[in-house]
């Protein structure tokens, strides 16, 4: 690894180039900015400089060991206290996971092969599982899950834009019905009770389907299950393709709910009641992919709510489920404090 003098470092402070110094040895935090649980404005206060005492300290910012884990993988190189290191302007590193290098040491899965096959039939136990399966990694592409050539392979990548498209014709077509088959007002009561079952839904599907970790049976069928419903996205949370629910994904979850609102409704209400709860998924799901990969300034709302998430993947995961509001965290007590 190559050695920098302050003088260099010093010069790697703003938003495109980011450096930090810890315990004399330099990381380049550049695309870890908009991923910072507290906020890209904290690192950026702090660039290139020495940050050693501040990310020890326990009344402002104290970090975990799962933090400076995390760090490692934006380690380039050390400090060099000589004047004779030559200046260079350009130096620019960026090191992500080493795959060889994380399954070497971790004995988890080696993200240059499928993932699928090394799920089935694995050998892990419950706690080795559950300790690596949050302990994110990052590539620079999508890691293979069924393999590159593999007809499904596809089917586990969904861009953030194909929610949208899929599925606001459906919310369209779904109010258009409604108001086929009765009053206004019961349209907008239908819609109203969709949103805010969705927000119910949503807090009780992260708490209790997506972290079922204390419940997970030691079965390498219940780790292979839970890995694709949610565990891969703690694992890779920054691949971008696997931030959002696969159309496929949203029509087996969501044919109860359709078939739940035309058995328990009249057919006005139904209609509504499921173009109110499509809306809040949509929402969610966009939300959820922007609170991971979008610099946000405004609203205030999302910027605290990208800070609050990125702390449940990188601070405490057995806490704030909330995505797109804190609401049902408060009523049940799971507010991460952070």
């Amino acid at each position: 690894m190559p050695a920098f003098t302050t003088k260099q470092i010093a010069k790697h402070n703003h938003s495109n180039s980011t450096w930090i110094i810890v315990d004399d040895k330099v990381y380049d935090v550049t695309q870890f900015l908009q991923d910072h649980p507290g906020g890209d404005d904290l690192i950026l206060e702090h660039a290139g400089t020495d940050v050693t005492e501040i990310m020890k300290d326990q009344l402002e910012h104290e970090h975990s060991d799962a933090a400076y884990d995390l760090l490692n993988e934006h380690y380039i190189g050390t400090v060099d206290r000589s004047p004779t290191v030559p200046d260079d302007d350009e130096a620019e590193y960026y090191v992500p996971t080493n795959p060889s290098v994380d399954h070497k040491n971790n004995g988890f899965l080696d993200l240059r092969k499928p993932m699928f096959p090394q799920l089935w039939r694995s050998k892990f136990s419950k706690q080795l599982y559950l300790e690596q399966v949050h302990k994110p990694r990052y590539l620079p592409e999508p890691a293979p899950y069924f393999g590159e050539n593999h007809i499904l392979e596809p089917l586990t990548r969904t861009p953030w834009f194909m929610v949208p498209i899929v599925w606001i014709p459906f919310v369209l077509y779904q109010l258009y019905n409604s108001s086929l088959h009765g009053a206004m007002a019961s349209t907008v009561q239908g819609f109203s009770t969709g949103v805010f079952v969705w927000t119910l839904l949503e807090y009780t599907l992260h708490r209790f389907l997506f972290h079922m970790d204390e419940n997970l049976p030691d079965h390498w069928l219940a780790f292979l299950f839970h890995f694709t419903l949610h565990g891969i996205h703690h694992y890779l949370p920054m691949d971008k393709y696997r931030l959002v629910f696969p159309p496929v994904l949203t029509v087996i979850v969501g044919t109860p709910i359709v078939l739940f609102a035309h058995s328990a409704f009249s057919l006005c209400f139904a209609h509504a009641f499921l173009a109110g709860a499509w809306a809040a998924y949509i929402c969610y799901d966009c939300t959820h992919y922007f609170l991971h990969h979008a610099s946000i300034h405004a609203p205030e709302h999302l910027k605290e709510m990208k800070k609050y998430h990125l702390a449940h993947h990188y601070k405490n995961y057995d806490s704030g489920y909330g995505i797109t509001s804190k609401i049902w965290d408060y009523a049940f007590s799971t507010v991460l404090q952070y």
